[in-house]
Protein backbone atom coordinates (compact mmCIF):
# COMPACT_ATOMS: atom_id res chain seq x y z
CA UNK A 1 0.00 0.00 0.00
CA UNK A 2 1.10 3.56 -0.59
CA UNK A 3 1.01 4.42 3.14
CA UNK A 4 3.11 1.37 4.04
CA UNK A 5 5.64 2.21 1.34
CA UNK A 6 6.00 5.70 2.79
CA UNK A 7 6.59 4.29 6.26
CA UNK A 8 9.29 1.97 4.93
CA UNK A 9 11.08 4.79 3.08
CA UNK A 10 10.97 7.02 6.15
CA UNK A 11 12.36 4.28 8.38
CA UNK A 12 15.20 3.58 5.94
CA UNK A 13 16.15 7.27 5.84
CA UNK A 14 15.54 7.96 9.51
CA UNK A 15 19.17 8.28 10.70
CA UNK A 16 20.42 10.51 7.85
CA UNK A 17 17.40 12.80 8.25
CA UNK A 18 18.00 13.01 11.99
CA UNK A 19 21.65 13.97 11.39
CA UNK A 20 20.64 16.68 8.90
CA UNK A 21 18.22 18.08 11.45
CA UNK A 22 20.89 18.19 14.17
CA UNK A 23 23.41 19.88 11.88
CA UNK A 24 20.85 22.46 10.87
CA UNK A 25 20.13 23.27 14.49
CA UNK A 26 23.82 23.63 15.30
CA UNK A 27 24.86 25.69 12.29
CA UNK A 28 22.40 27.40 9.96
CA UNK A 29 19.31 26.60 7.89
CA UNK A 30 21.08 27.16 4.56
CA UNK A 31 21.16 23.43 3.79
CA UNK A 32 17.44 23.10 4.46
CA UNK A 33 16.68 26.21 2.41
CA UNK A 34 18.78 24.82 -0.44
CA UNK A 35 16.91 21.51 -0.33
CA UNK A 36 13.54 23.28 -0.28
CA UNK A 37 14.52 25.47 -3.23
CA UNK A 38 15.71 22.38 -5.12
CA UNK A 39 12.42 20.60 -4.40
CA UNK A 40 10.39 23.61 -5.53
CA UNK A 41 12.45 23.87 -8.69
CA UNK A 42 11.92 20.18 -9.42
CA UNK A 43 8.16 20.61 -8.88
CA UNK A 44 8.07 23.59 -11.24
CA UNK A 45 9.97 21.62 -13.91
CA UNK A 46 7.54 18.71 -13.52
CA UNK A 47 4.55 21.06 -13.85
CA UNK A 48 6.01 22.56 -17.00
CA UNK A 49 6.60 19.11 -18.48
CA UNK A 50 3.02 18.07 -17.62
CA UNK A 51 1.58 21.19 -19.25
CA UNK A 52 2.20 19.83 -22.75
CA UNK A 53 -0.05 16.87 -21.97
CA UNK A 54 -2.83 19.05 -20.56
CA UNK A 55 -2.66 21.38 -23.55
CA UNK A 56 -2.50 18.78 -26.34
CA UNK A 57 -5.18 18.75 -29.04
CA UNK A 58 -7.07 15.61 -29.95
CA UNK A 59 -7.48 14.62 -33.59
CA UNK A 60 -10.85 12.86 -33.83
CA UNK A 61 -11.34 10.46 -36.74
CA UNK A 62 -13.46 7.45 -37.79
CA UNK A 63 -13.36 4.63 -35.25
CA UNK A 64 -12.94 1.57 -37.49
CA UNK A 65 -9.09 1.48 -37.21
CA UNK A 66 -9.41 1.28 -33.41
CA UNK A 67 -11.26 -2.05 -33.42
CA UNK A 68 -9.26 -5.00 -32.08
CA UNK A 69 -11.95 -7.68 -32.49
CA UNK A 70 -14.89 -8.53 -34.74
CA UNK A 71 -17.48 -7.23 -32.27
CA UNK A 72 -15.88 -3.80 -32.04
CA UNK A 73 -15.28 -3.73 -35.80
CA UNK A 74 -19.02 -3.90 -36.40
CA UNK A 75 -19.80 -1.40 -33.64
CA UNK A 76 -17.10 1.11 -34.57
CA UNK A 77 -18.29 1.26 -38.18
CA UNK A 78 -21.09 3.59 -37.03
CA UNK A 79 -20.35 6.99 -38.55
CA UNK A 80 -21.82 8.81 -35.54
CA UNK A 81 -18.86 7.84 -33.39
CA UNK A 82 -15.53 9.66 -33.29
CA UNK A 83 -12.25 8.27 -31.96
CA UNK A 84 -8.90 9.71 -30.95
CA UNK A 85 -5.73 9.01 -29.00
CA UNK A 86 -4.40 11.00 -26.07
CA UNK A 87 -0.76 11.00 -24.97
CA UNK A 88 0.05 10.66 -21.26
CA UNK A 89 3.23 10.12 -19.24
CA UNK A 90 3.98 6.50 -18.44
CA UNK A 91 5.21 7.70 -15.05
CA UNK A 92 3.65 10.93 -13.78
CA UNK A 93 6.66 11.42 -11.53
CA UNK A 94 8.80 11.52 -14.67
CA UNK A 95 6.67 13.37 -17.24
CA UNK A 96 9.68 13.88 -19.48
CA UNK A 97 10.13 10.12 -19.89
CA UNK A 98 8.27 7.49 -21.87
CA UNK A 99 4.63 8.01 -22.78
CA UNK A 100 1.50 5.91 -23.27
CA UNK A 101 -1.38 6.28 -25.72
CA UNK A 102 -4.96 6.33 -24.38
CA UNK A 103 -7.68 5.45 -26.92
CA UNK A 104 -11.14 6.98 -26.59
CA UNK A 105 -14.47 7.09 -28.38
CA UNK A 106 -16.95 9.96 -28.40
CA UNK A 107 -20.70 9.73 -28.97
CA UNK A 108 -21.53 13.39 -29.72
CA UNK A 109 -24.40 14.95 -27.81
CA UNK A 110 -27.67 15.27 -29.68
CA UNK A 111 -27.96 18.84 -28.44
CA UNK A 112 -25.84 21.29 -30.40
CA UNK A 113 -24.69 22.98 -27.18
CA UNK A 114 -23.83 20.22 -24.70
CA UNK A 115 -23.02 20.80 -21.06
CA UNK A 116 -19.73 19.04 -21.68
CA UNK A 117 -18.36 15.52 -21.71
CA UNK A 118 -19.53 12.56 -19.60
CA UNK A 119 -16.64 10.18 -19.08
CA UNK A 120 -17.60 6.56 -18.47
CA UNK A 121 -15.99 3.36 -17.22
CA UNK A 122 -17.59 -0.12 -17.44
CA UNK A 123 -15.64 -1.76 -14.61
CA UNK A 124 -13.27 -4.67 -14.37
CA UNK A 125 -10.69 -3.49 -13.62
CA UNK A 126 -9.37 -4.00 -17.10
CA UNK A 127 -12.52 -3.81 -19.23
CA UNK A 128 -12.12 -1.86 -22.45
CA UNK A 129 -14.38 1.18 -22.27
CA UNK A 130 -14.53 2.49 -25.83
CA UNK A 131 -17.61 0.36 -26.50
CA UNK A 132 -19.28 1.36 -23.21
CA UNK A 133 -20.42 4.77 -24.41
CA UNK A 134 -22.19 3.28 -27.47
CA UNK A 135 -23.77 0.66 -25.18
CA UNK A 136 -25.22 3.38 -22.96
CA UNK A 137 -26.48 5.18 -26.07
CA UNK A 138 -28.18 1.98 -27.24
CA UNK A 139 -29.69 1.07 -23.87
CA UNK A 140 -30.95 4.56 -22.97
CA UNK A 141 -31.57 6.22 -26.38
CA UNK A 142 -34.21 8.60 -25.07
CA UNK A 143 -32.34 9.74 -21.97
CA UNK A 144 -31.78 13.50 -21.77
CA UNK A 145 -28.22 12.61 -20.74
CA UNK A 146 -27.54 11.79 -24.40
CA UNK A 147 -29.00 15.16 -25.38
CA UNK A 148 -26.81 17.19 -23.07
CA UNK A 149 -23.48 15.34 -22.93
CA UNK A 150 -20.86 13.97 -25.28
CA UNK A 151 -20.47 10.38 -24.03
CA UNK A 152 -16.82 9.37 -23.72
CA UNK A 153 -15.72 5.73 -23.63
CA UNK A 154 -12.08 5.15 -22.69
CA UNK A 155 -9.80 2.14 -22.95
CA UNK A 156 -7.73 2.71 -19.78
CA UNK A 157 -3.96 2.52 -20.03
CA UNK A 158 -2.84 -0.99 -20.91
CA UNK A 159 -6.29 -2.06 -22.07
CA UNK A 160 -7.87 -2.68 -25.48
CA UNK A 161 -6.77 -0.19 -28.13
CA UNK A 162 -4.59 1.81 -25.74
CA UNK A 163 -0.86 1.18 -26.00
CA UNK A 164 1.22 -0.44 -24.71
CA UNK A 165 -1.41 -3.18 -24.28
CA UNK A 166 -1.07 -5.62 -21.41
CA UNK A 167 -0.33 -9.14 -22.63
CA UNK A 168 0.36 -12.03 -20.26
CA UNK A 169 -1.24 -15.02 -22.04
CA UNK A 170 -1.52 -16.32 -25.57
CA UNK A 171 -4.92 -17.37 -26.87
CA UNK A 172 -3.70 -20.97 -26.83
CA UNK A 173 -2.82 -20.66 -23.15
CA UNK A 174 -6.26 -19.24 -22.44
CA UNK A 175 -7.82 -22.29 -24.11
CA UNK A 176 -5.73 -24.64 -21.98
CA UNK A 177 -7.92 -26.36 -19.38
CA UNK A 178 -4.99 -26.71 -16.99
CA UNK A 179 -4.50 -22.96 -16.85
CA UNK A 180 -8.24 -22.38 -16.54
CA UNK A 181 -8.35 -24.61 -13.47
CA UNK A 182 -5.39 -22.72 -11.97
CA UNK A 183 -7.08 -19.36 -12.49
CA UNK A 184 -10.29 -20.32 -10.71
CA UNK A 185 -9.05 -22.83 -8.10
CA UNK A 186 -5.54 -21.39 -7.74
CA UNK A 187 -2.32 -23.20 -6.87
CA UNK A 188 0.51 -20.80 -7.61
CA UNK A 189 4.08 -21.76 -6.66
CA UNK A 190 6.82 -19.23 -5.90
CA UNK A 191 8.55 -19.92 -9.22
CA UNK A 192 5.27 -19.61 -11.14
CA UNK A 193 4.69 -16.12 -9.72
CA UNK A 194 8.16 -15.09 -10.96
CA UNK A 195 7.57 -16.64 -14.37
CA UNK A 196 4.23 -14.87 -14.66
CA UNK A 197 5.85 -11.45 -14.11
CA UNK A 198 8.57 -12.28 -16.64
CA UNK A 199 6.11 -13.29 -19.35
CA UNK A 200 3.86 -10.27 -18.69
CA UNK A 201 6.86 -7.96 -19.05
CA UNK A 202 8.22 -9.69 -22.15
CA UNK A 203 4.88 -9.86 -23.96
CA UNK A 204 3.78 -6.37 -22.96
CA UNK A 205 7.19 -5.04 -23.89
CA UNK A 206 8.15 -3.25 -20.68
CA UNK A 207 8.58 -4.22 -17.03
CA UNK A 208 8.53 -0.50 -16.19
CA UNK A 209 5.02 -0.20 -17.62
CA UNK A 210 3.81 -2.91 -15.24
CA UNK A 211 4.52 -0.46 -12.40
CA UNK A 212 2.25 2.25 -13.82
CA UNK A 213 -1.16 0.76 -14.64
CA UNK A 214 -2.88 1.09 -11.27
CA UNK A 215 -6.04 3.03 -10.49
CA UNK A 216 -4.12 6.12 -9.41
CA UNK A 217 -2.38 6.23 -12.80
CA UNK A 218 -5.74 5.88 -14.58
CA UNK A 219 -7.24 8.65 -12.44
CA UNK A 220 -4.45 11.01 -13.49
CA UNK A 221 -5.09 10.10 -17.13
CA UNK A 222 -8.73 11.08 -16.59
CA UNK A 223 -7.73 14.49 -15.33
CA UNK A 224 -5.54 15.11 -18.36
CA UNK A 225 -8.38 14.00 -20.63
CA UNK A 226 -10.85 16.26 -18.78
CA UNK A 227 -8.69 19.25 -19.63
CA UNK A 228 -7.98 18.12 -23.19
CA UNK A 229 -11.73 17.75 -23.84
CA UNK A 230 -12.19 21.34 -22.69
CA UNK A 231 -14.06 20.64 -19.44
CA UNK A 232 -13.26 22.75 -16.38
CA UNK A 233 -14.89 20.10 -14.19
CA UNK A 234 -15.35 16.34 -14.58
CA UNK A 235 -18.74 14.69 -15.10
CA UNK A 236 -18.43 10.91 -14.76
CA UNK A 237 -20.40 7.66 -14.74
CA UNK A 238 -18.59 4.57 -13.45
CA UNK A 239 -19.89 1.06 -12.90
CA UNK A 240 -18.48 -1.57 -10.50
CA UNK A 241 -14.68 -1.08 -10.50
CA UNK A 242 -15.46 2.20 -12.26
CA UNK A 243 -16.76 3.42 -8.89
CA UNK A 244 -13.32 2.87 -7.39
CA UNK A 245 -11.76 4.81 -10.25
CA UNK A 246 -14.24 7.66 -9.77
CA UNK A 247 -13.76 7.72 -5.99
CA UNK A 248 -9.98 7.80 -6.33
CA UNK A 249 -10.29 10.66 -8.83
CA UNK A 250 -12.42 12.51 -6.26
CA UNK A 251 -9.73 11.95 -3.65
CA UNK A 252 -6.92 13.16 -5.92
CA UNK A 253 -8.75 16.01 -7.72
CA UNK A 254 -11.76 17.10 -5.62
CA UNK A 255 -11.56 20.64 -6.96
CA UNK A 256 -12.05 19.30 -10.50
CA UNK A 257 -15.24 17.33 -9.84
CA UNK A 258 -18.60 18.49 -11.21
CA UNK A 259 -20.68 15.31 -10.86
CA UNK A 260 -19.94 11.63 -10.15
CA UNK A 261 -22.44 8.79 -10.63
CA UNK A 262 -21.06 5.66 -8.97
CA UNK A 263 -23.13 2.59 -9.87
CA UNK A 264 -22.68 -0.91 -8.33
CA UNK A 265 -20.16 0.62 -5.91
CA UNK A 266 -17.08 -0.81 -4.20
CA UNK A 267 -16.43 -0.28 -0.50
CA UNK A 268 -13.46 2.10 -0.06
CA UNK A 269 -12.90 0.95 3.53
CA UNK A 270 -12.62 -2.78 2.79
CA UNK A 271 -9.21 -4.27 2.06
CA UNK A 272 -8.77 -7.26 -0.22
CA UNK A 273 -9.63 -9.99 2.29
CA UNK A 274 -12.80 -8.29 3.58
CA UNK A 275 -14.11 -7.30 0.15
CA UNK A 276 -13.53 -10.73 -1.40
CA UNK A 277 -15.43 -12.30 1.46
CA UNK A 278 -18.29 -9.84 0.85
CA UNK A 279 -18.31 -10.88 -2.81
CA UNK A 280 -18.36 -14.62 -2.09
CA UNK A 281 -21.26 -14.17 0.32
CA UNK A 282 -23.09 -12.08 -2.28
CA UNK A 283 -22.59 -14.73 -4.96
CA UNK A 284 -23.74 -17.45 -2.58
CA UNK A 285 -26.93 -15.52 -1.87
CA UNK A 286 -27.66 -15.08 -5.57
CA UNK A 287 -26.85 -18.72 -6.36
CA UNK A 288 -29.23 -19.92 -3.66
CA UNK A 289 -31.99 -17.56 -4.82
CA UNK A 290 -31.50 -18.77 -8.39
CA UNK A 291 -31.58 -22.36 -7.19
CA UNK A 292 -34.72 -21.80 -5.13
CA UNK A 293 -36.47 -20.26 -8.16
CA UNK A 294 -35.39 -23.27 -10.21
CA UNK A 295 -36.96 -25.74 -7.77
CA UNK A 296 -40.38 -24.28 -8.57
CA UNK A 297 -40.01 -25.24 -12.22
CA UNK A 298 -40.79 -28.63 -13.77
CA UNK A 299 -37.65 -30.67 -14.50
CA UNK A 300 -35.41 -28.40 -12.45
CA UNK A 301 -31.90 -29.93 -12.69
CA UNK A 302 -31.28 -28.89 -9.08
CA UNK A 303 -34.23 -30.89 -7.76
CA UNK A 304 -37.24 -29.73 -5.79
CA UNK A 305 -35.67 -28.96 -2.40
CA UNK A 306 -34.36 -25.36 -2.06
CA UNK A 307 -32.13 -26.48 0.82
CA UNK A 308 -30.33 -29.03 -1.36
CA UNK A 309 -29.59 -27.05 -4.55
CA UNK A 310 -25.88 -26.60 -3.77
CA UNK A 311 -25.39 -30.30 -3.09
CA UNK A 312 -27.21 -31.22 -6.28
CA UNK A 313 -25.17 -28.70 -8.29
CA UNK A 314 -21.95 -30.21 -6.94
CA UNK A 315 -23.08 -33.67 -8.01
CA UNK A 316 -23.60 -32.38 -11.55
CA UNK A 317 -20.43 -30.30 -12.07
CA UNK A 318 -17.72 -32.04 -10.04
CA UNK A 319 -17.38 -34.92 -12.53
CA UNK A 320 -16.24 -32.29 -15.07
CA UNK A 321 -12.87 -32.17 -13.28
CA UNK A 322 -12.04 -35.61 -14.68
CA UNK A 323 -14.41 -35.77 -17.65
CA UNK A 324 -15.31 -32.48 -19.36
CA UNK A 325 -18.40 -32.63 -21.59
CA UNK A 326 -18.66 -31.63 -25.26
CA UNK A 327 -19.54 -27.96 -25.81
CA UNK A 328 -19.71 -27.51 -29.59
CA UNK A 329 -17.08 -26.66 -32.24
CA UNK A 330 -14.77 -29.33 -30.89
CA UNK A 331 -14.59 -27.70 -27.48
CA UNK A 332 -15.34 -29.10 -24.03
CA UNK A 333 -16.72 -27.63 -20.82
CA UNK A 334 -14.40 -28.07 -17.82
CA UNK A 335 -15.23 -27.62 -14.14
CA UNK A 336 -13.77 -24.11 -14.05
CA UNK A 337 -15.58 -23.17 -17.29
CA UNK A 338 -18.87 -24.28 -15.72
CA UNK A 339 -18.26 -22.27 -12.53
CA UNK A 340 -17.36 -19.19 -14.58
CA UNK A 341 -20.48 -19.59 -16.70
CA UNK A 342 -22.71 -19.84 -13.64
CA UNK A 343 -21.08 -16.80 -12.02
CA UNK A 344 -21.58 -14.80 -15.22
CA UNK A 345 -25.26 -15.66 -15.16
CA UNK A 346 -25.65 -14.61 -11.53
CA UNK A 347 -24.91 -10.97 -12.40
CA UNK A 348 -28.56 -10.43 -13.29
CA UNK A 349 -31.83 -12.17 -12.41
CA UNK A 350 -32.69 -11.95 -16.10
CA UNK A 351 -29.89 -14.45 -16.81
CA UNK A 352 -30.96 -17.05 -14.25
CA UNK A 353 -32.98 -19.07 -16.83
CA UNK A 354 -29.82 -19.36 -18.97
CA UNK A 355 -27.91 -20.70 -15.94
CA UNK A 356 -30.64 -23.25 -15.21
CA UNK A 357 -30.63 -24.38 -18.84
CA UNK A 358 -26.84 -24.65 -18.73
CA UNK A 359 -26.93 -26.84 -15.62
CA UNK A 360 -29.63 -28.99 -17.21
CA UNK A 361 -27.43 -29.47 -20.28
CA UNK A 362 -24.44 -30.54 -18.15
CA UNK A 363 -26.66 -33.04 -16.36
CA UNK A 364 -27.54 -34.46 -19.77
CA UNK A 365 -23.94 -34.50 -21.04
CA UNK A 366 -23.53 -31.19 -22.90
CA UNK A 367 -21.92 -27.85 -22.08
CA UNK A 368 -22.94 -25.46 -24.87
CA UNK A 369 -24.98 -23.00 -22.80
CA UNK A 370 -22.47 -22.60 -19.97
CA UNK A 371 -19.52 -22.31 -22.37
CA UNK A 372 -21.45 -19.50 -24.04
CA UNK A 373 -21.84 -17.66 -20.73
CA UNK A 374 -18.16 -18.33 -19.99
CA UNK A 375 -17.11 -16.88 -23.36
CA UNK A 376 -19.13 -13.72 -22.84
CA UNK A 377 -17.69 -13.34 -19.34
CA UNK A 378 -14.08 -13.64 -20.53
CA UNK A 379 -14.61 -11.89 -23.87
CA UNK A 380 -13.73 -14.86 -26.07
CA UNK A 381 -14.67 -14.20 -29.67
CA UNK A 382 -16.01 -16.60 -32.30
CA UNK A 383 -12.59 -16.92 -33.95
CA UNK A 384 -11.07 -18.25 -30.72
CA UNK A 385 -9.26 -15.05 -29.74
CA UNK A 386 -9.62 -13.29 -26.40
CA UNK A 387 -9.53 -9.67 -25.30
CA UNK A 388 -6.83 -8.66 -22.83
CA UNK A 389 -9.41 -8.04 -20.09
CA UNK A 390 -8.26 -10.96 -17.91
CA UNK A 391 -4.59 -10.03 -17.84
CA UNK A 392 -5.48 -6.35 -17.42
CA UNK A 393 -7.66 -7.24 -14.42
CA UNK A 394 -4.86 -9.25 -12.86
CA UNK A 395 -2.13 -6.67 -13.50
CA UNK A 396 -4.18 -3.71 -12.26
CA UNK A 397 -5.10 -5.69 -9.16
CA UNK A 398 -1.39 -6.28 -8.50
CA UNK A 399 -1.10 -2.51 -8.02
CA UNK A 400 -4.44 -2.01 -6.26
CA UNK A 401 -4.96 -4.99 -3.96
CA UNK A 402 -3.27 -5.93 -0.71
CA UNK A 403 -0.25 -8.17 -1.31
CA UNK A 404 -1.24 -11.25 0.67
CA UNK A 405 1.23 -13.65 2.26
CA UNK A 406 1.09 -17.34 1.27
CA UNK A 407 -0.73 -18.04 4.53
CA UNK A 408 -3.30 -15.32 3.86
CA UNK A 409 -3.76 -16.39 0.24
CA UNK A 410 -4.37 -20.00 1.23
CA UNK A 411 -6.79 -18.90 3.95
CA UNK A 412 -8.66 -16.77 1.42
CA UNK A 413 -9.16 -19.77 -0.88
CA UNK A 414 -10.61 -21.80 1.98
CA UNK A 415 -12.81 -18.84 2.93
CA UNK A 416 -14.11 -18.71 -0.63
CA UNK A 417 -15.23 -22.32 -0.45
CA UNK A 418 -16.82 -21.81 2.95
CA UNK A 419 -18.68 -18.67 1.94
CA UNK A 420 -19.72 -19.89 -1.52
CA UNK A 421 -19.74 -23.71 -1.45
CA UNK A 422 -21.00 -24.01 -5.01
CA UNK A 423 -17.36 -23.22 -5.95
CA UNK A 424 -16.13 -26.29 -4.03
CA UNK A 425 -14.37 -28.84 -6.30
CA UNK A 426 -14.77 -31.48 -3.60
CA UNK A 427 -11.03 -32.12 -3.40
CA UNK A 428 -8.33 -30.97 -1.00
CA UNK A 429 -7.06 -27.48 -1.79
CA UNK A 430 -3.31 -27.11 -2.13
CA UNK A 431 -1.63 -24.21 -0.41
CA UNK A 432 -0.97 -21.36 -2.81
CA UNK A 433 0.71 -17.98 -3.11
CA UNK A 434 -0.45 -14.55 -4.22
CA UNK A 435 0.05 -14.38 -7.98
CA UNK A 436 1.41 -10.82 -7.58
CA UNK A 437 4.06 -11.89 -5.07
CA UNK A 438 6.97 -11.20 -7.45
CA UNK A 439 5.57 -7.94 -8.85
CA UNK A 440 8.30 -5.29 -9.35
CA UNK A 441 6.65 -2.66 -7.10
CA UNK A 442 4.48 -2.54 -4.00
CA UNK A 443 0.73 -1.81 -4.38
CA UNK A 444 -0.03 1.88 -4.90
CA UNK A 445 -3.74 2.28 -4.06
CA UNK A 446 -3.91 1.95 -0.27
CA UNK A 447 -6.92 1.24 1.99
CA UNK A 448 -9.05 3.00 2.91
CA UNK A 449 -9.14 5.40 -0.01
CA UNK A 450 -11.40 8.37 -0.86
CA UNK A 451 -12.17 9.30 2.75
CA UNK A 452 -12.15 12.68 4.49
CA UNK A 453 -12.15 14.58 1.19
CA UNK A 454 -12.50 18.33 1.55
CA UNK A 455 -14.27 20.49 -1.01
CA UNK A 456 -16.00 17.65 -2.88
CA UNK A 457 -19.44 18.48 -4.33
CA UNK A 458 -22.33 16.09 -3.85
CA UNK A 459 -21.91 12.70 -5.52
CA UNK A 460 -24.56 10.10 -6.42
CA UNK A 461 -24.04 6.46 -5.44
CA UNK A 462 -26.48 3.95 -6.97
CA UNK A 463 -26.68 0.63 -5.08
CA UNK A 464 -28.88 -2.40 -5.84
CA UNK A 465 -30.14 -4.31 -2.79
CA UNK A 466 -29.48 -7.74 -4.34
CA UNK A 467 -26.22 -6.99 -6.14
CA UNK A 468 -24.27 -10.29 -6.10
CA UNK A 469 -20.83 -8.80 -6.79
CA UNK A 470 -20.81 -5.50 -4.90
CA UNK A 471 -23.35 -6.07 -2.13
CA UNK A 472 -25.60 -3.17 -1.14
CA UNK A 473 -23.65 -2.46 2.06
CA UNK A 474 -20.64 -1.50 -0.06
CA UNK A 475 -22.68 1.25 -1.68
CA UNK A 476 -23.85 2.70 1.60
CA UNK A 477 -20.26 2.78 2.82
CA UNK A 478 -19.03 4.55 -0.32
CA UNK A 479 -21.79 7.16 -0.04
CA UNK A 480 -20.83 7.62 3.59
CA UNK A 481 -17.13 8.01 2.76
CA UNK A 482 -17.87 10.64 0.10
CA UNK A 483 -20.60 12.26 2.22
CA UNK A 484 -22.77 12.07 -0.88
CA UNK A 485 -26.25 10.99 -1.94
CA UNK A 486 -27.38 7.37 -2.11
CA UNK A 487 -30.07 5.96 -4.43
CA UNK A 488 -31.29 2.56 -3.22
CA UNK A 489 -32.53 0.27 -6.00
CA UNK A 490 -34.52 -2.83 -5.11
CA UNK A 491 -33.63 -5.73 -7.39
CA UNK A 492 -31.33 -8.65 -8.16
CA UNK A 493 -28.55 -7.54 -10.48
CA UNK A 494 -25.15 -5.87 -10.72
CA UNK A 495 -25.64 -2.20 -11.54
CA UNK A 496 -28.64 -0.23 -12.82
CA UNK A 497 -27.78 3.26 -14.08
CA UNK A 498 -28.75 3.90 -17.74
CA UNK A 499 -28.44 0.18 -18.55
CA UNK A 500 -31.42 -1.49 -16.86
CA UNK A 501 -34.16 0.40 -18.70
CA UNK A 502 -35.64 1.61 -15.42
CA UNK A 503 -37.25 5.05 -15.67
CA UNK A 504 -36.99 5.77 -11.95
CA UNK A 505 -33.24 5.14 -11.88
CA UNK A 506 -32.52 6.83 -15.19
CA UNK A 507 -34.55 9.95 -14.37
CA UNK A 508 -32.77 10.32 -11.03
CA UNK A 509 -29.39 9.97 -12.72
CA UNK A 510 -30.35 12.46 -15.45
CA UNK A 511 -31.60 15.06 -12.95
CA UNK A 512 -28.34 14.78 -11.04
CA UNK A 513 -26.01 14.89 -14.06
CA UNK A 514 -27.81 17.65 -15.94
CA UNK A 515 -29.17 19.92 -13.21
CA UNK A 516 -27.01 18.73 -10.27
CA UNK A 517 -30.25 17.93 -8.44
CA UNK A 518 -29.67 15.26 -5.80
CA UNK A 519 -32.37 12.77 -4.77
CA UNK A 520 -33.85 12.89 -1.24
CA UNK A 521 -32.14 10.90 1.50
CA UNK A 522 -34.70 8.06 1.35
CA UNK A 523 -34.84 7.81 -2.45
CA UNK A 524 -35.70 4.31 -3.72
CA UNK A 525 -36.40 2.71 -7.08
CA UNK A 526 -37.61 -0.80 -7.91
CA UNK A 527 -36.37 -2.87 -10.84
CA UNK A 528 -39.18 -4.66 -12.67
Amino acid sequence: MRTLARVRRTAALGVPLLMVGMLGACTSSNADESQEESSQESSRESSEELRRFYEQELAFEPCEPYASNETDAELFADERFECARMEAPMDYEDPGGETVSIALLRVPAKDGEPIGSLMTNPGGPGFAGMSFAPLIAAMAPDSPVLERFDLIGIDPRGVGASTPALDCYTDAERENDEMSEKLIVGSWTEEETRQWVRQCAERTGSEEFLSHVGTRDAARDMDVLRAVLGDDKLSYLGTSYGTRLGAVYAEMFPENVRALVLDAPMDPYAGTMERREQQYLGLRRSFELMGAACTELPDCPLGSDPEAVTERFQEIVRPLIDEPVPAGDGRVLSFSDAIDGVVAGLYSEASWPAVVEGIREVRDGRGDALIGLHDAYYQRYADGTYSDALEATEVINCLDEDRLTPEQESRLRHTMIGDAPFFDPGRPLDDTRNMCEAWPVEPTLGYPYATDIEGLPDTLTVAVTGDPVTPYEEGSRLAEALEGSLLTVEGEQHGAALLAGNACVDDTVADYLIDLTSPPADARCVLE
